[in-house]
């Protein structure tokens, strides 16, 4: 078993940055490919990048490709995703969630944790 806590959203203004932290707990989180999710008010969950366990595949969608980058720290059971060049569109609660491979779709990952915000201006 592993829960996840994320941190780091808040609000900034479009062309700005974020970095999202993800802590795990529990000893086998390198054991598990990562995943960041979000949710706009009325839409569905949308994936947005995974890595996996070792780090070093990672896959983003292609609305986030070129502006965020995932990364993950074994040592401090962490997984990051940095967001650059923020559009009002990408305003979303932001999810991580861990599973067994770092695939796109929800039903991949076991673990989720409860969100954070992240709200873009315009």
């Amino acid at each position: 078993q592993v829960q996840l806590v994320e941190s780091g959203g808040g609000l900034v203004q479009a062309g700005g940055s974020l970095r999202l932290s993800c802590a795990a707990s529990g000893r086998t989180f390198s054991s598990y490919a990562m995943g960041w999710f979000r949710q706009a008010p009325g839409k569905e969950r949308e994936f947005v990048a995974a890595i996996s366990w070792s780090g070093g595949y990672t896959y983003y969608a292609d609305s986030v490709k070129g502006r965020f980058t995932i990364s993950r720290d074994n040592a401090k059971n962490t997984v990051y995703l940095q967001m650059n060049s923020l559009k009002p569109e990408d305003t979303a609660v932001y999810y991580c969630a861990a599973g067994g491979r770092p695939g796109t779709m929800k039903y991949e990952y076991y673990h989720w944790g409860q969100g954070t915000q992240v709200t873009v201006s315009s």
